[in-house]
């Protein structure tokens, strides 16, 4: 089962003071021999290191059963195939969540925490949109939403067109009102399907799609498509619904998403230092995003790859600061240092569904600290409304003390 952002959210969520919050993480990887045991060997060794690492014999009883069982899931993650997984457990709280994930993770790993470790989530799923793949013919079309690399078919819409006869009748007449009949069919499907995409992005159902058809088609499909289905549509590619397969039809979808995540890349990487420059509505470092991050205004984060600083985080309120402190500014209660504060913000972030990128080898981003953020806004620009309403009222009544003095007394 492919994981899904409801999914995250949950995990993001969760937290277990006893610090037995077990996350593992399976990438496939091509066996040197026969036996396949190398796989087997790494997960124990990951296992004995991380109970060793654990501070209390409480900690090491709390997470060794879910260890154990990862170890005799460990034959079934190889059979398992092209697919990567990743496991989240905690036994004290009846909790195991099991995905395939694409294998794409930076290797196998096991992490254990009082939080759930979301960063490979993250890099797969931070910046992908819900998408649809549409396929589409002059009769039939088939939806399809892919996530995580997995092509599923949501729906398959069919509309037969009328038979012509043998005959093109009198002068042709009755061949030519035939052939206006089947033109007329033929638009009438497109718009069925214009409807049904209009219908999947209302719901939520996709956030971008992209289009496959044969080019013949594609303009009497988007004539159809009303605007912001339009404003929607990531990309196209030509495709013969009869003969396309699920192979080909994922891979060049997934090429179309991979152009547009990193053209968007750039594109907000850009945005976010120059708005940072001219104090706009973008900040740069690690304590000015946390702070922004805390005031709601991020739209988009973007983190380093080689993201390296250190903070502290509040055992009582989570909050999260830059500055090494013993006792957090906020509640007053003991802070406790964490090593990977990009790894530490990822449940702030995936909670508030904030769009996030990892950006990798970009010498700019490298300058101002390998982490920036987007906002929808910056608070010190916002006027609260008394304040507003007070000044203006005061230039009022300069202006027309008389007028001000009656408006006041109604």
């Amino acid at each position: 089962m492919s994981i899904t952002r409801e999914q995250i959210r949950e995990l993001a969520e969760f937290q277990d003071e006893k610090s037995c919050a077990v996350s593992f993480y399976f990438q496939p990887s091509t066996p040197r021999n026969k036996a396949h045991k190398e796989d087997t060997i790494l997960i124990k060794d990951l296992a004995r290191e991380a109970l060793h690492s654990m501070d209390s014999k409480d900690k090491k009883d709390a997470a060794r059963a879910d260890m154990d069982r990862i170890l005799h899931l460990s034959s079934e993650f190889r059979s398992n195939g092209t697919h990567g997984k990743a496991v989240f457990a905690c036994a004290a709280q009846n909790l195991w969540r099991e995905y395939d994930v694409p294998p794409t993770l930076p290797g196998t790993q096991l992490f254990v925490d009082r939080h759930f470790h979301l960063k490979p989530i993250a890099h797969l799923l931070g910046a992908s949109p819900l998408l649809g793949v549409v396929l589409v013919d002059r009769h039939r079309a088939r939806i399809f939403d892919l996530r995580l690399g997995e092509l599923t078919e949501r729906e398959d819409l069919f509309h037969p067109l009328t038979r012509r006869g043998r005959s093109d009748g009198y002068a042709g007449y009755d061949g030519g009102h035939a052939q206006r009949r089947v033109e007329d069919e033929t638009r009438q499907h497109f718009k069925n399907v214009a409807e049904a995409l209009k219908g999947l992005l209302e719901k939520g159902v996709f956030e971008k799609w992209i289009l496959a058809c044969p080019d013949a088609h594609r303009a009497l499909l988007e004539s159809q498509l009303h605007s912001y289905v339009s404003q929607a549509l990531m990309g196209r590619f030509h495709a013969d619904l009869a003969h396309a397969t699920r192979d080909e039809i994922r891979t060049h979808a997934q090429q179309i998403v991979e152009q547009w995540q990193s053209d968007r890349r750039r594109d907000l990487v850009g945005q976010a230092l120059s708005q940072a420059r001219s104090n706009g509505r973008g900040v740069t470092g690690l304590r000015r995003v946390l702070r922004s991050l805390e005031l709601g205004e991020v739209q988009t984060l973007l983190l380093g790859e080689s993201l390296q600083a250190h903070a502290v985080e509040c055992s009582g309120c989570g909050h999260i600061d830059a500055h090494i402190v013993s006792f957090c500014p906020a509640c007053g209660r003991a802070t406790q240092e964490i090593v990977d504060v990009g790894e530490a913000i990822l449940p702030w972030v995936i909670r508030r569904d904030i769009e996030t990128f990892y950006v990798k080898d970009d010498p700019e981003f490298d300058k101002v600290g390998n982490i920036a953020a987007l906002l929808r806004f910056r608070s010190e620009n916002v006027q609260p409304i008394s304040t507003t309403v007070a000044d203006q009222l005061g230039k009022a009544g300069a202006a027309y003390p008389g007028r001000l003095r009656r408006f006041a007394s109604r």
